[in-house]
């Protein structure tokens, strides 16, 4: 499946983007070429590989059962302090002495 531009103004549309025709060109280049990568992946054949749930079963425990398989990844939880409200505000472009003031970004 090829991606046109009619596809990539109507995602540009959905993520409220604005692409000149420039970009939208490469954009339609771009996504073309990373559906080609995925159609040579799909031509390997993948008939002996074992299908695998999660990834970190591998690194687990064998002679342990259940959630106890991951032990080696788990910690206590500790209560740490936090920031306090000044030093989280010290370097933020714009608050109100009390939040962060963030301009409106959504308009329709």
């Amino acid at each position: 499946m090829k991606v046109t531009e009619k596809d990539v103004a109507y995602v540009a549309d959905l993520a409220n983007l604005e692409l000149t025709p420039d970009e939208s060109t490469r954009m339609v280049a771009d996504l073309n070429s990373i559906l080609g990568h995925i159609d040579k992946l799909n031509e390997l054949d993948t008939s002996n590989v074992e299908p695998l749930a999660e990834v970190i079963s591998a690194f687990a425990s064998a002679e342990r059962k259940g959630s106890e398989k991951f032990a080696y990844a788990q910690r206590a939880d500790e209560v740490k302090p936090g920031l306090s409200r000044e030093v989280a505000l010290a370097n933020a472009p714009d608050t109100d002495g009390t939040c962060f003031r963030v301009p409106k970004v959504i308009e329709r």
